[in-house]
């Protein structure tokens, strides 16, 4: 099974770097997916451009199982409902799928045509606490700003069967309880309509590909299943 890797906001494909030997390991074929506008220089890369790399991922992989981190949850969403006869499952670490009509990660304030990465203070408590300084220096070191046009892209989805693909929450700085809290509460309405939806608990930040990469790498290949 090829296991496609996608990184959240101001990331590019070497975040997954540690993860990957750990995938490997465990047997399965580990595949970071990079996107346009976050790491090959393409500073007018809308939202579109992103789907269509994942969908070229998606279409030359073998079995693949889409993992999305983050904002890119929204990303591994879209894979499942544009390829849903294809996509084997999804893993959604520290994200939620966008509702349709809203905006993809207008979360912070643009400049210049770009969404930069907007320190540590909007991060402060739970998603940050296992970050040392040094772990937030090296973050932000490699932090890209996301382009306007794919942080205000709007999602829209074309295929109901997408709620036909499992996936799997994983739920680093948060507890899969309050996930469930917040699917009741109406508060996650794509994964609410979900036939499949499984939750996995990690001990960890928001990143994890970071903080706890064999333990992620266990838990993806755990929940990958053939």
């Amino acid at each position: 099974m090829d296991l496609l890797l996608i990184a959240g906001l101001w990331l590019d494909a070497s975040a997954w770097d540690a993860v990957v030997p750990e995938l490997e390991k465990r047997g399965h074929h580990a595949i970071p997916v990079t996107l346009p506008g976050q790491g090959d220089g393409r500073d007018t890369a809308t939202l579109d451009d992103q789907i269509e790399a994942v969908l070229a991922a998606v279409d030359a992989a073998e079995r693949p199982f889409v993992v999305g981190h983050s904002a890119a949850a929204t990303l591994a969403w879209l894979a499942g409902d544009r390829r849903p006869d294809r996509v084997h499952g999804l893993a959604l670490i520290g994200g939620f799928p966008s509702a349709p009509g809203e905006a993809y990660a207008d979360f912070f304030p643009t400049a210049d045509g770009a969404m930069p990465f907007p320190g540590w203070e909007p991060f402060d408590g739970p998603d940050s606490a296992d970050l040392d300084e040094a772990g937030r220096a090296a973050i932000a070191e490699r932090a890209l700003a996301v382009p306007e046009g794919v942080a205000k892209g709007t999602v829209h989805y074309l295929d109901d069967r997408r709620y036909a693909v499992p996936v799997v929450l994983v739920c680093p700085e948060f507890s899969p309880e309050q996930a469930k809290e917040w699917l009741e509460a109406g508060e996650l309405p794509e994964l609410a309509r979900a036939h499949h939806l499984e939750y996995a608990d990690i001990d960890s930040g928001h990143w994890p590909m970071f903080t706890k990469p064999a333990e992620l790498a266990g838990l993806l290949a755990a929940v990958a299943h053939p």
